[in-house]
C-alpha cells in the first residue's frame, strides 16, 4: 500500500487555531481526488475532532498541543490526531442522543457519519490519545480518467 504524507501540523489546543488548521487541511486535500463537498465535510470532521480534544481532552487549557498528520494511503485518506492530555477510555466516548435539542455535542456523531472508519488508541509514547480516522477516496488518476 502506497503511503504519502500530505501534511503534518502542530498546533496549540485553542479554538483560535482552528481556522488556520481548516485552511491547512483544505490545502493538503487539494489533488486528493475529492469533490468540493467531500473535502468540506472532511475538513469539518477533522475540525470537530480537534474541538473535542480542546474541550474534553485539555478542558480548555490552551497550553496543550495537538499533532495532526494527513496521509494518503492508496485508496484512503488517513487523519491521525494526537494529543498529550490524560488518556481516555474509548468506550466512554459516545455521541449524545440526536433527539436532545441543544447546541453542541455532535462532533462524534459527525465523525461517524463522514469517515468510513475511526478508532482511538494510545500513541507510541504511551501518553495521551491518538484518533485515527480514514476515508475511502478514488485515486487522483482514476478521478481524472472518469472525468473524460
Amino acid at each position: 500500500m502506497s503511503r504519502n504524507r500530505l501534511r503534518t501540523l502542530r498546533l496549540k489546543a485553542s479554538p483560535e487555531r482552528l481556522q488556520e488548521m481548516r485552511a491547512e487541511v483544505t490545502d493538503a486535500l487539494d489533488g486528493a481526488g475529492l469533490g468540493d463537498e467531500d473535502r468540506r465535510l472532511l475538513v469539518l470532521a477533522v475540525s470537530e475532532a480537534c474541538m473535542n480534544v480542546i474541550q474534553h481532552g485539555y478542558k480548555g487549557d490552551p497550553g496543550g498541543e495537538i499533532v495532526l498528520e494527513i496521509l494518503h494511503k492508496s485508496r484512503f485518506l488517513e487523519f491521525r490526531l494526537t494529543d498529550f492530555a490524560e488518556t481516555v477510555d474509548p468506550a466512554t466516548i459516545k455521541p449524545r442522543p440526536l433527539d436532545e435539542l441543544r447546541p453542541g455535542g455532535l462532533g462524534v456523531h459527525f465523525i461517524r457519519c463522514v469517515m468510513d472508519d475511526y478508532r482511538y488508541t494510545v500513541p507510541a509514547g504511551g501518553k495521551g490519545n491518538l484518533l485515527i480516522m480514514r476515508k475511502r477516496v478514488k485515486r487522483v488518476r482514476e478521478t481524472a480518467e472518469n472525468a473524460m
